[in-house]
């Protein structure tokens, strides 16, 4: 009979501890639980976070988001030149016209071709700051604004040689759009105060100043040319050229 070798060789120790692991659970643990020492890989191709992280562009002076605050001053300051000439004269020259008419009514008529003048102004500032809103209908009323001062311009234009007496027949059947573009700036004023682009009084304001067409027209018809040309006057004082210096001298109310 074979003999047990009483020296079991190295290789029948190792495949005996082998199965004893195998067969004991708190053996087989520690024997198949191992610990990582490399470290974990680095990316070289990600950015570095101790670089500088780089922001997104400014918009630039030109852009309608962003003008500069130097635009900005001399638009409110065209407005407020504007509205003051204008109010100036209706207040001392009145609203004279046919054969009472003076050179007085020719200066009228001129000071009020220089305050549709400042209230483009007033529209470009709108349209660069988005004063009335970024959606598409906001920037649409602008547009159609814009389109009806321009003929209400060219009517003022039409009046000056006239020098003050009776206008011309084109210069009368455009006279509509002169009071029709007051209508759509007070539109434009309630847009901007519900749109809260702006801050302050400079938010507030253009509500004030655009009520001029339910203010001066009434009191046109109510109180006659003299006393209602001092107070559509008094009105292009205290609302427009007011909100033409708010705009030349806080143009940052402008942005949120």
């Amino acid at each position: 009979m074979p003999q047990a070798d009483p020296m079991p060789s190295p290789t029948r120790r190792r495949a005996g501890l082998t199965d004893r692991l195998l067969a004991d659970p708190f053996l087989r643990e520690p024997a198949v639980t191992t610990m990582r020492t490399t470290p974990a890989r680095v990316r070289t191709d990600a950015p570095s976070t101790d670089a500088p992280v780089a922001r997104p562009a400014e918009s630039g002076a030109g852009t309608p988001e962003a003008p500069s605050t130097r635009s900005l001053r001399l638009l409110g300051a065209g407005l407020a030149a504007g509205a003051t000439a204008y109010g100036a004269a209706f207040i001392g020259l009145g609203v004279t016209r046919g054969a009472a008419a003076t050179d007085g009514s020719f200066a009228s008529d001129l000071c009020g071709l220089f305050f549709q003048l400042g209230v483009f102004c007033l529209l470009a500032a709108m349209w660069r700051t988005r004063a009335a809103g970024t959606s598409r209908l906001a920037r649409i009323m602008i547009v159609v604004e814009s389109v009806i001062l321009a003929v209400a311009t060219v009517q003022s234009a039409l009046t000056l040689p006239s020098m003050g007496g009776e206008w011309s027949p084109l210069a009368t059947a455009l006279d509509p759009f002169w009071p029709l573009s007051m209508l759509g700036m007070a539109v434009l004023g309630v847009k901007v105060a519900v749109a809260g682009r702006r801050r302050g009084a400079l938010r507030a304001w253009p509500v004030v100043a655009e009520t001029w067409f339910f203010v001066a027209m009434p009191a046109l018809l109510v109180l006659g040319p003299a006393l209602g040309a001092i107070v559509a006057g008094a009105h292009f004082l205290v609302g427009y050229a007011v909100l033409g210096v708010l705009l030349a001298v806080r143009p940052d109310l402008t942005r949120r």
